[in-house]
């Protein structure tokens, strides 16, 4: 189902084979070639996203731009069923395997494979062929590959990226931080209020 947003309307290419139960809202173009399966919600919430050629997004994938981070897509490339991009540029030929999480200010170089469960964390950069190995997490730039045991480093990575402050503008610190959070966000999301079939 497309969906008119923010006054944009997804472009489909016309050689493009959307799914009847994919969702695909506002600002949103889609190249030749393309499929986007069953349950897939690719939603532009104030900024763009592009898919080249022959993208395929798999079965109940979600791929999200922000105002602050649009989202591009690069030819020949595989989001696996339930994988999760959010405001993220990804080059050409990768893989994303089956539950891979990509956040936002991520750039993910051609070639890359990021395998089952693993996660490409906010504003990391994997260069060209970067491998990212079975539920691990890479993490920063220059990137740093961390097994999922390594909670504490992770942890520590994480805090230096500020992912209160990157997404949401708030200070991690802050005492009502998750009410903050919440209700800002929530401001934002209801401008779907206003939203209508496209076409």
């Amino acid at each position: 189902m497309l969906f008119e947003h923010l006054g944009a309307s997804p472009r489909i290419h016309p050689e493009a084979v959307i799914a009847p139960t994919a969702v695909i809202s506002g600002d949103v173009e889609i190249g030749p070639d393309c499929q986007v399966l069953h349950g897939a919600v690719i939603t532009a919430e104030g900024g763009t996203i592009t898919l080249g050629s022959h993208v395929i997004v798999m079965e109940n994938a979600l791929i999200r731009a922000t105002a602050a981070d649009s989202v591009h897509i690069g030819d020949h490339t595989l989001v696996g069923p339930m994988a999760s991009i959010s405001g993220a540029t990804i080059g050409d030929e990768v893989f994303l395997a089956t539950g891979t999480r990509v956040f936002n200010g991520a750039r993910i170089g051609d070639r890359c494979e990021v395998r089952i469960n693993a996660v490409v964390h906010l504003r990391t950069h994997l260069a060209p062929g970067t491998v990212v190995p079975i539920a691990w997490v890479a993490v920063g730039e220059p990137v740093r590959m961390l097994s999922p045991d390594r909670h504490e480093e992770i942890w520590a990575a994480q805090q230096e990226l500020d992912f209160p402050g990157y997404v949401f503008g708030l200070d991690r610190d802050t005492p009502d931080l998750m009410v903050q959070l919440t209700e800002r966000y929530g401001r934002s999301l209801a401008r779907h209020a206003d939203d209508h079939p496209a076409g």
